[in-house]
């Protein structure tokens, strides 16, 4: 993957290189093996390249023939010899990056959806003056804007926008998105001006400034769900991701895959290394040192099956005291969870093997794999029931059953939208109100909260582009790219995406098995104690850091004299927290990653900006 920035000016005044590749600069990490510049008067791109297909071509920004359009493009076109193959184009490279301008040249702006794989680009038309902007259908690649009346800036991380942004500040409302999403959900950002293009949505500036935003490409709706048996579909989903990681291999360069030992990513690199024959593959883990959360043992049971030359690193706490601020950094924002630097740690290890790697990132948005969904109907009802006695039980729930104090947090919210992200949201309606005060609430959710039809098929949607689009593949694409590692998910292509959601619920959640389909599906590759053992995820053993080697930390940052939080947040709610978790009263880890995480990235930015 690359980096890549632009700047358009409707003032009169011409684009300066140096400032685009000052810009760039900031983007180095993505893209450490080439760098570029083109300006035309009032408009201009740069990009920094991260080599993958066609190495020694394909330099960026990169003309037309004739001329006429100038592209900047970040991600991987996995279908583009296809695509090649059906063009008449006079092609004097051998990459994919050619292939856009050429489908451009062709079809407009229409050529996006002819495209597999995962991409960011910029397209400016000199004959119609107009820049074009796209974002791949499930956002597994980063796009931002900012828009003035005398400007218009793009770049894939926010840090590269800020020499254009006048005044960066912190987007107050976005402080309340944080506390309920984790994360920022698009359009939104933490910057005041700054914008996210949503995945599957397609940009265009014109001549005169105006800007205007739209989807190529939506999941299926209801009517489009099939009549199709259990087996059936299985058949239909191996199919499908077959073709789908066949695809994610095409690179000129080493590709290696996560190996957690979990369903997903064992299931990957089962099917990749039966599309490989045999050969050799580059497998990678993370261990904490703590058996409640170590995987180390399932990781190497899946590499052993599917032959695979196996890499693990142990994170430790001083991991997160060296890292957390730099990686705050790195993703502009907070970190959402504490996996994101074991997901740095991992992508380090990884980088000094290959350049690409797979993960098994969003099966469970997919197809049902969090525990929440046997409770996609209860969310949806559990407005009729009676709060006060669902929180006087949580409040009295042990630390232990935290599965089961989440579901009570959840399901004792006023509203749909609040019971809906209330499974993963680390503050409370009420506990967000005590610490900010009450806030107009930004309805990101509304657009997948119909209170018709299947209620799993409402929550797999809103999670799949809320949870998963703007904090996972956030988080994946930050991680890996902060050490100039590329971050392939094939469980996202859009063709494996559309047929998720064509399936009927039955086979994603199914007698209270959960991701029913996939856990099907990797029998056929897989042992079944594996398939069948408890999901555990990237988990980091924070409770027992904050109550040691962090605790100090924490206290210090969170309501010490110099404290972002403390400056904004209530201090005895925080203080609460704080007391509550050194004790051991209660668990309440969650609450105060989120909070430091907050505190860390301030600090962060103040320092950088």
């Amino acid at each position: 993957m690359c980096g890549i920035v632009g700047v358009r000016r409707f003032d009169g005044a011409p684009v300066n290189g140096e400032l685009l590749a000052g810009m760039a600069h900031r983007l180095h990490h993505r893209g450490p093996d080439d760098a570029g510049v083109w300006c035309d008067g009032a408009i201009g791109f740069a990009h920094t390249r991260l080599s993958i297909i066609d190495p020694a071509g394909s330099a960026q920004p990169m003309a037309g023939a004739g001329g006429g359009a100038h592209i900047a493009f970040n991600g991987e076109i996995l279908n583009y010899r296809q695509l090649r193959d059906g063009l008449t184009y006079p092609f004097t490279t051998s990459g994919d990056t050619e292939v856009l301008l050429a489908l451009y040249e062709r079809y407009g702006p229409a050529g996006v959806g002819k495209l597999r794989g995962q991409f960011a680009y910029a397209i400016h038309d000199s004959r119609t003056n107009e820049t074009h902007l796209f974002r791949d259908r499930l956002g597994i690649l980063p796009l931002y804007y900012y828009a003035t009346d005398t400007l218009f800036a793009f770049a894939s991380e926010i840090k590269a926008l800020f020499p254009v942004v006048e005044k960066p500040g912190v987007d107050t409302a976005s402080l309340h998105d944080f506390l309920a999403h984790r994360s920022v959900p698009a359009p939104y950002t933490f910057i005041e001006g700054v914008r996210k293009v949503p995945q599957g949505h397609h940009l265009v500036v014109r001549a005169d400034g105006a800007v205007r935003i739209e989807a190529f490409w939506t999941l299926p709706p209801d009517s489009e769900v099939i009549d199709v048996t259990p087996d059936a579909a299985v058949d239909l989903l191996d199919n499908a991701l077959r073709s789908s990681v066949r695809d994610a291999l095409v690179a000129d360069v080493p590709v290696g895959a996560y190996l957690s030992g979990g369903v997903d990513s064992s299931l990957i690199c089962a099917l990749v290394a039966k599309e490989r024959n045999g050969e050799g593959l580059h497998t990678f883990s993370a261990a904490f040192g703590d058996e409640r959360v170590d995987e180390t043992r399932w990781a190497r049971m899946a590499a052993k099956i599917v032959g695979s030359e196996h890499h693990e690193t142990l994170v430790t706490a001083n991991d997160f005291q060296d890292n957390w601020a730099r990686l705050c950094w790195h993703r502009d924002s907070p970190l959402s969870e504490p996996a994101d630097v074991a997901v740095y740690r991992l992508a380090e290890l990884a980088r000094e093997h290959v350049k690409v790697v797979l993960s098994g990132e969003g099966s469970d948005e997919l197809f049902g794999g969090y525990p929440k969904y046997r409770y996609a109907r209860t969310t949806r009802m559990a407005g009729a029931l009676p709060r006060a006695p669902l929180r006087w039980l949580e409040e009295r729930m042990p630390a232990h059953r935290a599965r089961l104090v989440v579901a009570l947090r959840a399901i004792s919210e006023p509203t749909y939208a609040e019971r809906m992200r209330g499974w993963f949201a680390p503050f409370t309606s009420t506990e967000r109100d005590r610490l900010l005060g009450s806030s107009p609430e930004r309805s990101v959710l509304a657009p997948y909260l119909d209170g018709r039809g299947d209620a799993l098929r409402r929550m797999l949607y809103a999670d799949t582009h809320t949870w998963l689009a703007d904090n996972l593949l956030e988080r994946g694409d930050r991680m890996s790219m902060a050490a100039s590692l590329e971050l392939r998910p094939p469980f996202l292509d859009h063709r494996v995406a559309e047929l998720a959601f064509r399936l009927p619920s039955a086979v994603k959640v199914r007698g209270g098995t959960t991701k029913w389909i996939v856990k099907e599906l990797a029998r056929q590759h897989l042992p079944t104690d594996l398939v069948d053992r408890p999901k555990v995820g990237f988990k980091v053993p924070l409770d027992e850091w904050f109550r040691g080697h962090l605790r100090e930390m924490a206290f210090d940052m969170l309501i010490g004299p110099s404290s972002f939080v403390d400056s904004i947040f209530d201090r005895t709610a925080v203080r609460r927290l704080l007391d509550s978790h050194s004790s051991g009263e209660r668990d309440e880890q969650s609450r105060i990653w989120t909070l430091l995480s907050l505190e860390v990235w301030h600090r962060e930015l103040q320092r950088r900006i």
